[in-house]
């Protein structure tokens, strides 16, 4: 009786690429994140991608959700969300969304903010704080990829609450869309803006006079 050859393992498992090479299948997750492309003159940045898996009859159907940061490093900046069954159109629809809902936000002297702001969404809460030249961005995850495609340079930033990215953008964006120059509030009050800067630096100086 003819001996049954034995199986070859590199015919099925040999074959397969190691666990670390693996794609994880864990719920969520970051892949990609972090990957930045530019467009003209437009940088791009992927905050975040979530599998999601629906189950059907047939077995499960995997779509992909993108967070995309769109700027100019000039200070506009949008953000946009899309979905699709795979991760190139879910990352383009994202792209393109943030595109149509980009904003502009006043820097002071193209490197930081003009004063400290404080936003928040649903359980999400950020204070931003313009700090002095070579402090850097001091942030992290999504709030990071913010300014860094608006092109601000020196920036403190602190997220309190919910750690979801979704949630942490949009208390970002509620946050700088409040953000004004001294410019827009002379033109409001017509006045000069030397009269409104030079009161501010007026009561700072009266206020440390004191102290």
């Amino acid at each position: 009786m003819a001996r049954t050859p034995s199986r070859n393992p590199g015919s099925e498992r040999g074959d397969r690429p190691p666990r670390g090479d693996r794609p994880q299948r864990g719920r969520g997750g970051n892949e990609g994140g972090g990957r930045d492309r530019e467009d003209g003159d437009l940088v791009d940045k992927l905050v975040h991608i979530n599998r999601v898996a629906k189950v059907v009859k047939g077995g499960r159907r995997f779509a992909f959700a993108a967070l995309v940061v769109v700027g100019d490093a000039k200070g506009r900046v949008g953000y946009g969300s899309g979905k699709a069954r795979e991760v190139p159109e879910a990352i383009r629809k994202a792209t393109d969304q943030a595109k149509r809902k980009m904003i502009r936000v006043a820097m002071r002297e193209g490197r930081t903010l003009h004063h400290d702001a404080n936003g928040h969404y649903g359980a999400g809460r950020v204070v931003l704080r313009a700090a002095p030249a070579g402090t850097g961005i001091i942030a992290g995850g999504p709030l990071r990829a913010v300014f860094e495609t608006m092109g601000v340079q020196d920036v403190v930033a602190k997220c309190i609450g919910t750690s979801n990215p979704h949630n942490m953008i949009k208390a970002a964006f509620d946050a700088l869309s409040s953000v004004t120059s001294p410019r827009a509030i002379a033109a409001k009050r017509n006045k000069k803006v030397g009269e409104i800067v030079g009161r501010r630096d007026g009561a700072a100086a009266g206020a440390a006079t004191k102290e």
